[in-house]
């Protein structure tokens, strides 16, 4: 009797059993809510490992977002320029402040935001007479972004950049870390990231006053009064201590985590690039990607199937694989936002595949994975010989 194969998952998290040592730790000390020593520890850990004079513990990356723009002054009836490829958690902070996103598209070299339409949109805007608020731009699937010249556009206009580099942990550009180059940057823990606390992020910056400001607003905005006084709107928003024992366990192991998440890529690469319409993104000299996930863009005139096709062929085999982000002024919920840019993001999103890429899958179950590419390849072929 043959041992049924498992399934395979696209991003599952994997622990060393250190953690278990900090939950235990909090437990003992009956100090699990959002007041805790890990707290500190891990927000101070961050600032060390990714040279961030300013880093705050938050409940999700989501919320970092959302309190990024809040600590920006931006507010209803404002604009928020956002690159559209990307997931809904990056843009809906912009409607909860009641801002207006205005979406740009991306760049070839690296899928994120293209610096010269970035230009446009805010030419245009200007030329209205609404100067945009903030930019948000994505370091999608671990790869970051054209950082320098999109700070140049930005610093040309005097517009602050929120960085969302909920993917993009540990990955850099020469020395300088993802989550550093915007003047707000932020990290996601969740539980599919290449480093989980279970749930949570964080939000760094070099700006004092912002750090304080949004431990503030991050904590109901409660002032600091022997009872509970308040004079304006705060959130709930503290990571705990629990999550935080976690994260410190597991940013000890990021560089391990990179490491087989880089090494991964390029099993992929070397086995499946030969075969025809199937490219991977490469990284521009000097970058450094995290390679959180790996993706591929099928041409479906060369490789003689789709995406989807690929897509559900794995999961008949209990292989999990997911499309590439649908661009934003694509979901009906942003039909209305204004767009700057071409069908860049619009031709990823239609010919693109993420592949499993967990830090603990071996080479027996990227095998499997690989095999199943090529035997639909091959299913591909023989079709196109029946039918000549």
């Amino acid at each position: 009797m043959t041992k049924e194969k498992g399934n395979i998952y696209l991003s599952s998290p994997q622990f060393t059993g250190e953690e278990i040592e900090y939950v235990q730790r909090a437990l003992d000390q009956e100090n699990i809510a959002t007041n805790g020593v890990f707290i500190r520890q891990f927000e101070m850990a961050i600032q060390e490992r990714f040279d961030s004079a300013h880093t705050v513990a938050l409940n999700s990356g989501t919320s970092s977002i959302h309190l990024s723009l809040h600590l920006l002054g931006v507010g209803p009836g404002d604009e928020v320029i956002c690159q559209t490829f990307t997931y809904i958690a990056s843009t809906n902070p912009i409607l909860y402040l009641g801002a207006k996103p205005i979406f740009v598209d991306s760049e070839e070299s690296t899928w994120n935001m293209c610096p010269e339409k970035l230009g446009h949109s805010i030419e245009d805007c200007i030329a209205r007479g609404k100067k945009p608020k903030a930019i948000i731009v994505v370091n999608l699937f671990g790869m970051p972004a054209n950082w320098p010249e999109l700070l140049l556009v930005a610093q040309r206009y005097d517009i602050p950049m929120v960085e969302d580099a909920a993917e993009s942990v540990g990955a850099k550009i020469g020395d300088k870390f993802t989550g550093t180059f915007g003047d707000l940057g932020i990290y996601s823990f969740n539980g599919n990231k290449i480093i989980t606390t279970g749930g949570g992020g964080a939000l760094l910056t070099n700006n004092r006053f912002w750090d304080k400001k949004a431990r503030y607003f991050s904590t109901q905005a409660k002032l600091d009064f022997p009872y509970f006084e308040h004079i304006e709107m705060g959130f709930n928003y503290k990571m705990n201590n629990i999550s935080a024992g976690i994260g410190l366990a597991q940013l000890d192991v990021l560089e391990n985590r990179i490491e087989k998440r880089r090494n991964i890529y390029a099993y992929y690469k070397r086995n499946l690039e030969m075969l025809p319409g199937i490219a991977f993104l490469k990284e521009p000299e000097g970058y450094f990607s995290n390679r959180w996930l790996t993706t591929i863009i099928i041409e479906p005139d060369r490789a003689g199937f789709k995406a989807s096709d690929l897509r559900e062929f794995l999961l008949k085999d209990g292989i999990e694989s997911r499309f590439l982000w649908k661009p934003m002024h694509l979901q009906p919920m942003y039909k209305n936002a204004p767009y700057y840019g071409g069908n860049i993001a619009e031709n990823l999103f239609l010919k693109g595949l993420c592949l499993p890429s967990g830090s603990g899958l071996n080479e027996e179950e990227l095998d499997r994975i690989i095999n199943a590419v090529f035997i639909l390849h091959k299913e591909v072929i023989l079709k196109t010989e029946k039918t000549v």
